[in-house]
């Protein structure tokens, strides 16, 4: 008989929900960086076995929406909730359930299996790790609780074992050589804009927004126009940084990644434009592929 399902990958920001994506996948997935907010998007990492299909789905942390964006975001990780075979709530130990105490209760009222995962447990001692494992289970009784290190990938095959013992007997939903549901644009956008997650720092990596207006795939290259957005003139100024030098160090460093992930040569060109307040438009939104309800 064959599995599989969707498994849906929940919790609040930076507690390694993408790490542990890109682990349980085997392949960079996700993009990764210490900042909050880093995942915009839900994104679907597909691992497929002779008997099993697992299509794991990462979603952005639950916050608190300020502006529109944020709450397409938080829209992301409802939806989750709504459409999961399973669902893995991921905590640390440094954790506070209280920051979202709400999206806690949709957890506990969601009628799907829920692994409770309890990541990054190399920082903490056998006996804080019991404690958190108490408080864990008062909160949500009903779920599987498992300790992990995502970023040592310790744990991760009894998580995997409970995960398929979990799915629902199905044929698969997507072709077996399938990796992900999304278009190498996408990954294209996302290592760019990891890049400036890590290259610039206050408002700038949260007011930006990448778009790919050109990916050419010849027999030994890829051509590839990208054009970053910002919101005000004064944050083009500062991407681009004193004589194009902010935006060539960009630019090198992803160009790296996006060769490493299509495994080809890479020409890349970056442009910044200005769109004004483009996070609270719906248009403005939806052109970069935020589907608003």
């Amino acid at each position: 008989m064959h599995k599989a399902g969707f498994v849906n990958i929940v919790g609040n920001p930076n507690v390694g929900k993408s790490t542990l994506m890109n682990a349980l996948v085997g392949e960079r997935i996700s993009i990764i960086t210490s900042k909050a907010q880093t995942t915009r998007h839900r994104i679907m990492g597909i691992v497929n076995g002779e008997d099993f299909q697992i299509v794991y789905s990462d979603t952005p942390g639950v916050l608190k929406p300020n502006y529109r964006l944020q709450e397409q975001m938080l829209g992301f990780s409802r939806s989750a909730l709504s459409d999961a075979d399973v669902l893995l709530y991921v905590t640390d130990v440094f954790d506070k359930s209280e920051r979202n105490a709400d999206f806690v209760e949709m957890v506990k009222q969601n009628n799907a299996p829920v692994i409770l995962i309890i990541n990054k447990i190399d920082l903490i001692d056998q006996a804080k790790l019991e404690e958190l494992v108490d408080y864990w289970k008062e909160l949500l009784p009903q779920a599987a609780i498992l300790p992990v290190s995502a970023m040592h990938k310790f744990n991760l095959e009894p998580l995997l074992k409970k995960i398929k013992e979990l799915l629902p007997d199905s044929p698969p939903f997507f072709d077996k050589d399938a990796l992900t549901d999304k278009p190498a644009r996408f990954f294209v956008t996302e290592i760019i804009r990891e890049k400036i997650l890590l290259n610039y720092d206050k408002e700038i990596p949260y007011s930006v927004e990448v778009l790919v207006e050109q990916f050419k795939e010849e027999a030994n290259l890829i051509r590839i126009n990208a054009v970053i957005y910002v919101e005000r003139d004064s944050q083009k100024g500062i991407v681009i940084g004193h004589g194009g030098k902010s935006l060539k160090k960009v630019g090198t460093e992803a160009r790296k990644d996006i060769e490493a992930f299509f495994e080809k040569k890479v020409y890349l060109e970056l442009f910044v434009k200005v769109e004004k307040d483009w996070r609270n438009s719906d248009r403005k939104l939806r052109g970069f592929g935020y589907s608003l309800e």
